[in-house]
């Protein structure tokens, strides 16, 4: 998947229109602009349900330039400035692997590793040939105390190793889904093993 065509058109369609009506209405008049980056999530929500692959084409950043009443060169710089926003088409399944140092720490080079085998990726930023995974290495997903994170869409699996990546991934193969946590039964963030503060101490 190293070549891609732009589509020639793009509209938005019902259930994207409600949700930017929505969105446009969080903003004072004449500040309808801050609603940029919501918008471009619609976009890339609208080009999964329609194409099974979440991007932002050409054509849905000139449509939200229409709709916000701003030049389509600042909508560009916007989409492309931020990592979130995916400028070509993707694989079914987005794996985001955090390499930031906590993660690197407890092992994410092995999560790297597992995604590279059994999603059949040669590397960062590669799509596999049968167009279900996409792998993006990032930086710190917010989840450092159940490292490493390994990110898939919007859902986070924490806790991860290389066999429960290698698990994960075809599982998701298979048309499964995961409950999203950690994958090794931590209780939110308390230590491995269970909370140690808090519990209950027997009276003297």
């Amino acid at each position: 998947m190293t070549d891609f065509i732009q589509p020639e058109s793009f509209a938005f369609d019902d259930e994207s229109l409600k949700a930017i009506d929505t969105i446009v209405k969080r903003y004072p008049p004449g500040k309808q602009a801050s609603a940029v980056i919501p918008l471009l999530y619609v976009v890339q929500k609208q080009m999964q349900r329609q194409t099974g692959s979440a991007w932002v084409p050409n054509k849905g950043m000139d449509a939200v330039g229409e709709r916000l009443g701003m030049p389509a060169i600042r909508v560009y710089e916007v989409a492309t400035f931020y990592f979130m926003f995916n400028m070509k088409p993707i694989g079914k399944y987005h794996l985001q692997v955090c390499g930031t140092t906590p993660c690197w720490l407890r092992g994410s080079d092995d999560v790297a590793r597992a995604c590279r085998d059994a999603g059949h990726l040669s590397g960062y930023g590669q799509t596999s040939e049968d167009g279900v995974f996409t792998m993006t290495e990032v930086e710190c997903l917010g989840g450092c105390v159940n490292a490493p994170i390994l990110q898939v869409d919007d859902d986070y699996y924490e806790d991860m190793d290389y066999d429960s990546t290698v698990k994960l991934l075809e599982a998701l193969r298979r048309g499964e889904r995961p409950a999203p946590g950690s994958v090794i039964g931590r209780q939110t963030s308390a230590p491995v093993g269970g909370p140690q503060t808090l519990t209950d101490v027997a009276g003297e």
